[in-house]
């Protein structure tokens, strides 16, 4: 039998069905603060103060959310929220390469949805630009993001990676029909000739979409580049 002699509650709920009004006294203290939920809202609104406030009282700014496993600085991309992005980034603790359940850092996020400053930011903050699988550089090429793109490259990322199925980002940029991605890549060295594990090179990429500028692009390096190499 479950003993109840030390059971605080227990001895509230008595004493209140005992003492008409003692209930309503009580209330104040057997609330509780949830510091966790008042952090993740805090981030969805952009409340910084907030935020700055439960960080003062010892709340972990890397403390991950339950849905997706998201940290703070993950969130305030996805949400937009840079007031709260920008407080985080000045944190001395703050993980930048956490990953989300998916794999996705905060850079990741942040290229993928074009947003270029906070891409940035994260760059010049230290963020990790090359590792196994999909790469920042993958995520701005897909979605033709020169600018992030130039500064990735300009911070020595791997401009061959290789996705899981060994998609490299000139591919992800050819599917994407981004002539001035595709450029830079190519200009920047990229491997017009590997292929994915379908046996796919960015060309046929290119094609699946009909992206016909990216296509006669992507054939005339690759006929320059195998004219070279004959002549070798």
């Amino acid at each position: 039998m479950k003993d109840h002699r030390h059971d605080p509650t227990r001895r509230q709920l008595f004493a209140a069905a005992l003492l008409p009004g003692l209930e309503k006294l009580l209330e104040p203290l057997s609330r509780k603060p949830n510091s966790y939920n008042d952090w993740f809202a805090a981030i969805e609104i952009d409340d910084a103060r907030q935020c700055e406030q439960l960080m003062q009282r010892g709340f972990d700014p890397n403390t991950i959310e339950a849905e997706r496993l998201d940290t703070a600085l993950i969130l305030s991309v996805r949400y937009r929220s840079w007031k709260v992005f920008g407080l985080l980034l000045k944190n001395p603790d703050i993980q930048l390469n956490a990953r989300s359940r998916n794999g996705d850092t905060a850079l990741m996020i942040a290229a993928f949805t074009g947003e270029t400053k906070a891409a940035i930011d994260l760059i010049d903050k230290g963020a990790e630009i090359n590792s196994p699988g999909w790469t920042a550089l993958h995520y701005a090429s897909a979605v033709g993001n020169v600018s992030v793109i130039r500064k990735l490259i300009d911070h020595s990322a791997y401009i061959d990676a290789e996705s899981p199925n060994k998609t490299t980002p000139l591919m992800m940029a050819a599917r994407g029909g981004h002539v001035g991605s595709v450029q830079l890549l190519l200009d920047e060295g990229a491997d017009v000739l590997v292929t994915n594990e379908l046996g796919l090179t960015a060309v046929d990429f290119a094609n699946s979409q009909k992206h016909t500028s990216v296509t006669k692009l992507l054939e005339h390096h690759t006929q320059r580049l195998l004219n070279e190499r004959k002549s070798d």
